[in-house]
């Protein structure tokens, strides 16, 4: 009784490969269904516009020198902290 081992690894390699692939298949065909599940009993909310003051103006945005005098201001506080 002679066994071709390299035929009954094939044979194994393509039963596990096979077993796992059905595996990840049977996962995204339950997580597919699962979404729509969910999405049809509990639809996302429309998100709410967000509404400006009366009052509001563009003034109230710093500009850029602010930004800048900001970036300028932590990059020092950062470079002092690494040197003590």
């Amino acid at each position: 009784m002679e066994l071709n081992l390299a035929e009954e690894g094939f044979k194994f390699m393509v039963l596990g490969m096979s077993t796992v692939f059905l595996f990840l298949l049977i996962m995204v065909a339950v997580l597919h269904l699962q979404s729509y599940i969910i999405m049809k009993f509990f639809p996302p909310k429309p998100a709410a516009e967000p509404s400006a003051p009366s009052g509001t103006t563009t003034s109230s945005i710093p500009d850029d020198t602010t930004r800048i005098a900001v970036i300028t201001a932590a990059i020092q506080m950062f470079r002092r902290n690494q040197c003590n």
